[in-house]
């Protein structure tokens, strides 16, 4: 079949690493796509916003499968657009995305359904917001209720950095629409952890633990990014306990959705924080981590469309996901100035050196190509990912393919999976 994978990030390179191996595959195209995904299909000039021009492009093109790479296009209701021409779409409904798009409707839901989750109220009005916040204990976690591309969530420290967060979002409106009603939360203590399950809408698969780095500077400092680099399996999360992670985190979700009418189906992942009192639900993403996704890929085993297929039809069994026991980490070589502002359009060397180091694999995410050179064109650029019998052996090798590559004004954080050595 022809596969439209709609996404231009390292995630969306990793899918369609995946998906170019499967038998499955008939033409792979990628909307808007970067450097690396145009080595492995037809990049497409469409926006991941744009569901008019993706469900035209895929009813004339034949597309049997449309995979949704980010949260967007899922939230602007791809899915039900591709229904409506007989598409098939890898991912969730507009309500059922809610849970990434909507703070406020994630947290609710987990009050309802029992799931752990930190203290909260919603707020809509700017003058509630602030009498709750002025006597709200610290630290505080403020969040825009809607999108706001990773950047929507303060934890404030003090009472002054809370109310001009609360300003930011309610009054200045730095992310417009999306910080018009905020989240007010209890700030969790803990180490964090990224759990994934294949969805089908009534079976889940649970998928490898992960951890993510979600500060730019070494030792967890400095600003929130998009991530900076993750590994998996990770060692605060065993194997033994996703099943039980999953009766916490996952299947309350699942099952609530199901009663109501709204079966999910796709990938449903909770970011988790290991408090002293157990784990916590931090916020449900509705699609692959980035760069979460790019070290799930290099571990798993089955043909990835098939088991989107099965997602898609409801068909989902254990049987059919199986990963690979090796460890695998991925480390962001990031634009000097990321998250903030940042140059580009700066030529990459090294790619293939790097790849030559046994079980690496180079992902592209802010990348184009021009005259067949990779050129830097966003703030997260490569993902380079390695596997290998441990965690320590997995990143000696991915930071060994780091030192390889070469562009100017480049960063990237050199204490990638640590948290995971001083655990094993």
């Amino acid at each position: 079949m022809n596969i439209l994978i709609v996404g231009a990030g390292g995630r969306e390179h990793a899918l369609a690493w995946k998906i170019s191996q499967s038998p499955l595959l008939d033409k792979l195209f990628i909307a808007p796509g970067n450097g690396g995904t145009a080595l492995l299909g037809t990049n497409v000039s469409l926006h991941d916003n744009d569901i008019e021009g993706i469900v035209a492009f895929a009813r004339d093109n034949d597309i049997g499968l449309v995979v949704a790479g980010p949260e967007l296009p899922l939230v602007l209701g791809l899915q039900e657009a591709l229904a409506a021409v007989h598409i098939p779409c890898f991912g969730p409904c507009t309500f059922d995305a809610q849970l990434e798009g909507s703070k406020a409707f994630a947290k609710n839901m987990m009050r309802e359904t029992g799931v752990p989750t930190a203290r909260f109220q919603v707020f809509d009005s700017y003058e509630r917001a602030l009498v709750y916040v002025r006597g709200h204990s610290l630290p505080m976690v403020i969040k825009a209720d809607g999108l706001a591309a990773g950047k929507g969530v303060v934890i404030a420290q003090s009472m002054s950095e809370a109310e001009e967060a609360l300003k930011d979002m309610m009054i200045t409106k730095v992310f417009g629409e999306a910080g018009l009603t905020v989240v007010v939360e209890e700030a969790l203590i803990g180490e964090e952890a990224s759990f994934m399950a294949f969805c089908d809408g009534s079976t889940i698969v649970p998928m490898p633990s992960l951890q993510d780095h979600k500060r730019i500077g070494d030792n967890d400092t400095g600003l929130n990014t998009g991530g900076m680099g993750a590994y998996s399996p990770a060692p605060i999360l065993p194997q033994e306990k996703y099943e039980t992670m999953a009766d916490l985190a996952i299947r309350p979700i699942t099952e609530h959705l199901a009663a109501i009418g709204q079966p999910f189906k796709g990938v449903l992942y909770a970011g988790l924080m290991m408090t002293d009192k157990g784990p916590m639900v931090l916020e449900y993403n509705v699609r692959f981590g980035d760069p979460e996704c790019q070290p799930l890929m290099a571990r798993l085993k089955s043909d990835l469309v098939e088991i989107m297929l099965a997602c898609v039809n409801g068909t989902l069994s254990p049987e059919q996901v199986e990963f690979h026991q090796e460890t695998s980490c991925c480390i962001v070589m990031a634009a000097l100035g990321y998250p903030q502002s940042y140059p580009k359009g700066m030529p990459i060397s090294g790619i293939d050196a790097a790849e030559q180091i046994e079980s690496v694999k180079v992902f592209q995410a802010g990348t184009q190509l021009q005259n067949g050179t990779p050129v830097s064109t966003g703030g997260r650029v490569l993902g380079i990912t390695a596997l290998g019998t441990d965690l320590e052996q997995a990143r000696e090798r991915a930071y060994q393919a780091v030192a390889r590559i070469h562009f100017d004004n480049s960063y990237y954080r050199k204490d990638i999976a640590n948290k995971g050595l001083r655990r094993t």
